[in-house]
């Protein structure tokens, strides 16, 4: 593996060294280097301007926004969203929102009964009621995902 990003890194560098000669326009030149895994997703735009009114989830140390029009939770003094199928954490209501890997989302938050999330996740219906599939074996209520 290493090998071959150090051939690559050495075929980037002579390319670089043929097409020295070729003038370039900061605005038309786009460099980019994907080993493995796509990038992450773009933040979701969500703007709050104060911070809102938290209500908590019963039976669930986590809380929801249920006067915004997004997926809206508070756990552990951090924010979550979720939003076109990812996960985002913020410091604070007002974000900047960063992307988060599920398995790095507490587990609290991803048991959240879908009928708590204002856009339910992928197919899933907010009258199942229950926690989405990421929730852990046996905990989830949509179909299962391979």
């Amino acid at each position: 593996m290493m090998r071959m990003i150090v051939v690559a890194l050495v075929l980037v560098g002579s390319l670089g060294g043929l097409l020295g000669a070729m003038p370039a326009h900061a605005d038309s030149l786009s460099i980019g280097i994907n080993i493995g895994s796509p990038p992450p997703p773009p933040p979701p735009p969500i703007v709050v301007a104060a911070p809102p009114q938290l209500v908590v989830v019963p039976g669930s140390p986590v809380q929801y926004a249920p006067g915004l029009s997004v997926n809206y939770f508070v756990y552990g003094g951090r924010h979550f969203t979720f939003h076109n199928g990812s996960w985002f954490i913020a410091a604070s209501y007002g974000g900047p929102w960063t992307f988060v890997a599920v398995e790095k989302v507490p587990k609290p938050v991803l048991a959240v009964p879908v009928t708590y999330y204002k856009v339910p996740p992928g197919h899933l219906k907010k009258d199942k009621g229950g926690p989405p599939d990421w929730a852990g074996p046996g905990k989830g209520k949509g179909p299962k995902h391979k």
